[in-house]
């Protein structure tokens, strides 16, 4: 099942995501200036939940979980993050445009390297396809790169790890288009005010973009 309103964003580490979703949203707020566009909400996975907030310390090593608690406690943060009053399914049904940076796939391919294919796919497979997806594509060397500064280094941040990351990218986004989402793969090494010129074109055909449904 497709929920239509919901956009997905997903890549590896450093290609951007979460500097696109900031971008989007700054440019959906100056659009909304001059036309009706629908509600707009902003949201990540891992949550900023007390199961989000678990996950946030196994990522950034303070504590170790095994490869399975942790894919359990993406799926019950994302099982909250979507059927949760207020939560994806709620503002999508009511009208509203909700874009994620990261849901289901990310456990699939993440969790997949660490803990083979079967619990990701076990723990996911009730979750329904967003409408749009962009998958961020970029080479693991630039992007681990760009974020060989970072104060803190979380634990899937390696090269060999990010290079498995965007091959299993590559191999399951076929079943995604299956669902019947629509699949956009993006040149994530461009300068990021190139990057979202290109997101922004995809977003606008939306129908929800064009027909509108309120104010910003």
């Amino acid at each position: 099942m497709v929920v239509n309103n919901f956009v997905v964003f997903e890549g590896g580490d450093g290609s951007g995501t979460t500097t696109q979703l900031e971008l989007v949203r700054q440019r959906f707020e100056k659009e909304a200036r001059e036309r009706t566009l629908p509600l707009l909400w902003t949201t990540c996975e891992p949550t900023d939940s007390v199961i989000g907030a678990l996950i946030h310390s196994a990522l950034r090593g303070s504590i170790t979980l095994r490869a399975e608690t942790l894919a359990r406690l993406f799926a019950a943060d994302r099982e909250e993050h979507l059927f949760a009053e207020n939560g994806v399914k709620d503002r999508c049904s009511r009208g509203e445009l909700v874009i994620s940076d990261r849901y289901a796939l990310s456990s699939l391919v993440y969790q997949g390297i660490d803990c083979g294919d079967a619990l990701p796919k076990l723990l996911n497979e009730a979750f329904p396809a967003p409408e749009l997806l962009f998958f961020f594509d970029i080479e693991p060397e630039i992007a681990l790169g760009r974020i060989e500064n970072r104060p803190v280094r979380e634990i899937f941040e390696y090269l060999d790890f990010q290079v498995k990351v965007r091959e299993r990218y590559k191999a399951l986004l076929p079943w995604y288009e299956e669902q019947g989402t629509v699949i956009i793969t993006v040149d994530a090494a461009k300068m990021p005010n190139v990057v979202v010129e290109d997101v922004w074109k995809e977003l606008k055909n939306l129908p929800i973009m064009i027909k509108g449904s309120g104010a910003f």
